[in-house]
């Protein structure tokens, strides 16, 4: 099943204030990227964050980590509350962190 633009829109207006994020469509769903590091993405209209050692830890203190699998063969992924701002925002920020910076292009 595809996202929706509707809900990626809805995930963005939610973030969007705090965050730089961007996204790009890929085979009906979206990758989401923050400062150019792919974070998670939206699939089958859930909100999943990749999961870091840091974005663990931060979950574990709230004692609320959901996972998903994005698609068969992925590996599991965080699922974002996305009407929990704050801590996702948090979520995010810490992803980000924990994650290699972009490789340059040639």
């Amino acid at each position: 099943m595809a996202s929706g633009k509707v809900f990626l829109d809805y995930v963005l207006e939610q973030l969007s204030d705090r965050l730089d994020l961007s996204y790009r469509p890929m085979m009906g769903e979206f990758v989401i990227y923050s400062q150019g590091k792919v974070i998670g993405g939206i699939y089958d209209d859930r909100f999943l964050l990749k999961k870091t050692k840091s974005a663990l830890e931060l979950l574990k203190d709230t004692g609320n980590i959901q996972t998903a699998i994005p698609y068969e063969g992925a590996k599991e992924m965080l699922v974002a509350d996305i009407d929990d701002r704050e801590l996702t925002c948090r979520l995010i920020e810490a992803i980000t962190d924990d994650l290699p910076e972009p490789k340059k292009k040639r």
